[in-house]
């Protein structure tokens, strides 16, 4: 079969990855580069970004990746996305936001929430008739601080004028398809994940609208993940530098794709994320909530998939702080100054690595400690954004290695208690795809692999999934192949990592510990971050 050719943007909390890929009987990666940009934290609990950075880093990137790949931008036949989700973009008739984006961190919206939600007889911090509806709707409820509807109703509560100018609600890769094509449309994850689409119908519920105070014209035209929603158009292609006229394709949310580009597409498959942010993902065909653990059935790439997720707010974003923190001297103070690049040159590639080696010699439990990794507050199976990370257990044999390796350790109990927490409602096969940056590293893969007692896979490039998803949105959009679920043959296991029976004592006796630490420590929460 002869090669057709995509190009895909992972639009992420950090960055931009673009890759461009072969697309026949397999998907293939030809060269890719990144980019960062802004996340900017605000003290009210605020979390936004520029979306001319996001668009600034895609053009940079894209004739970097077009170079290493050898392919010419004419060759290419189509553009797709895989991006984070619940974010908001309110634009103008022109397409301009009207406010700079809001990530799906923002978590300033409390007030809205407690007007909206939050108020007389409740469930799981949610009036129980609204709650009620939207289950019967949406199978969801919008009972965070961070959904995106509360984004919305704070603009609306707090800057009236630049309310006024909203002429559509978008999310990430909806405004770059905006932006490269002129049309405001989302697709059927997106527009799940916005809490206000009817899951039975297929469409905008007016009456969820009507209950949580929307306007229902913001709302776009809704999509599949594999539509061409347009061509690109001639400033937006001569900036990127690609061909005018290239189609556009809907892609789909880091949290729909991803799964695809881990091949985990069939019912009861799961695959587990550990990126900036991680999460577990049963694919099922029916819609499930357990509003208790915060934990829902989201439309997939596939809208006649669920995905049933749980998410942790901070996953390898807690490994990177220790790196940062604790295992680099930041103040200055050592008894002797050694440069690990110097020292294991042609040995490890990066500190990770180095990192990774290290805790491999620290005995499975960390001699006791254990770490919570809630850095920005938790969202499942509790919802606290006050919930901060910690150190427990330290003792005077505790050193940097067994805290390193606590840290990887803790990010893998919370893993577990999701998976747990899911097999009441869907169940979890004996096998899970492990994609994501934290796949990378043998070490961590093992330890999943023992503290959940689970079989795990990796893939090929398992940190570039989500561009791959994206890459299966285009294959199905030009008919290449039938469906999104046709990635399951496209896409098999790399490695496979089996539990060792040896730790389960140690890692199931420090699990029950892990679990209680929320519990008693949630009015101490409370107290220094509420």
């Amino acid at each position: 079969m002869e090669n057709k050719y995509a190009i895909t943007y992972d639009v992420g909390t950090t960055g931009v990855k673009c890759c461009v890929f072969a697309l026949s009987d397999r998907i293939e990666i030809l060269g890719s580069a990144s980019a960062g940009y802004r996340l900017y934290v605000l003290p009210d609990g605020g979390a936004e970004q520029e979306p001319d950075e996001w668009w600034s880093a895609m053009c940079e990137t894209t004739a970097s990746a077009l170079e290493k790949a050898g392919i010419p931008a004419e060759k290419i036949e189509g553009i797709s996305f895989c991006s984070q989700m619940q974010g908001l973009v309110l634009v103008d008739k022109d397409g301009k936001p009207v406010h700079r984006a809001m990530s799906y961190m923002d978590q300033r919206a409390r007030e809205e929430l407690k007007k909206g939600m939050a108020y007389g007889a409740q469930i799981a911090g949610a009036n129980i008739p609204k709650l009620l509806k939207s289950l019967r709707i949406t199978g969801a409820v919008a009972a965070s601080v961070k959904d995106p509807v509360w984004k919305y109703k704070w603009i609306e509560a707090h800057e009236p004028e630049n309310f006024a100018r909203a002429y559509k609600w978008l999310d990430v890769k909806e405004y770059l398809i905006c932006r490269m094509t002129g049309r405001c449309v989302m697709t059927y994850d997106s527009a799940f994940s916005a809490l206000l689409y009817d899951i039975h119908k297929k469409q905008w519920s007016r009456e969820m609208c009507d209950m949580l105070g929307v306007n229902f014209g913001h709302l776009p035209e809704l999509i599949a993940s594999y539509d061409k929603v347009g061509e690109l158009r001639e400033q937006q292609a001569a900036e990127l530098g690609l061909r005018p006229g290239t189609a556009v394709f809907g892609g789909g949310g880091d949290a729909s794709l991803i799964g695809v580009g881990a091949g985990a597409v069939e019912l009861g498959d799961t695959h587990v994320y550990s990126g900036t942010s991680g999460w577990v993902s049963t694919v099922t065909d029916r819609s499930v909530v357990d509003t208790s653990a915060m934990i829902a059935a989201i439309v997939g790439a596939d809208a006649d998939r669920y995905n049933y997720f749980a998410e942790l707010e901070t996953a390898g974003k807690c490994l990177e702080w220790v790196k940062d923190h604790l295992a680099l001297d930041e103040i200055g103070i050592y008894l002797q100054k050694t440069h690990v690049a110097d020292e294991y040159e042609g040995k490890y590639t990066s500190l990770y690595d180095y990192m990774t080696e290290i805790i491999l010699r620290v005995p499975a439990g960390s001699g006791g400690v254990i770490f919570t990794p809630w850095l920005h507050g938790n969202r499942c199976p509790f919802e606290d954004p006050n919930a901060r990370g910690m150190f427990f257990n330290l003792s005077l044999d505790t050193g940097k290695s067994e805290m390193i390796r606590a840290v990887v350790e803790g990010v893998c109990y919370h893993l577990r208690w999701f998976i747990e927490t899911e097999n009441k409602k869907v169940p979890v096969g004996d096998t899970l795809r492990f994609v994501g940056g934290g796949a990378l590293s043998p070490a961590t893969c093992q330890i999943l692999a023992d503290v959940t007692g689970k079989t795990v896979e990796t893939v090929a490039s398992p940190q570039n999934v989500g561009a791959v998803g994206a890459a299966v949105t285009v294959a199905a959009g030009i008919g290449l192949i039938s469906g999104v679920r046709d990635a399951k043959r496209l896409i098999p296991a790399d490695r496979v990592y089996t539990p060792d029976p040896a730790p389960k004592a140690v890692y199931d006796k420090q699990f029950e510990v892990y679990k209680n630490l929320y519990k008693s420590n949630k009015k101490n929460f409370a107290v220094l971050n509420g």
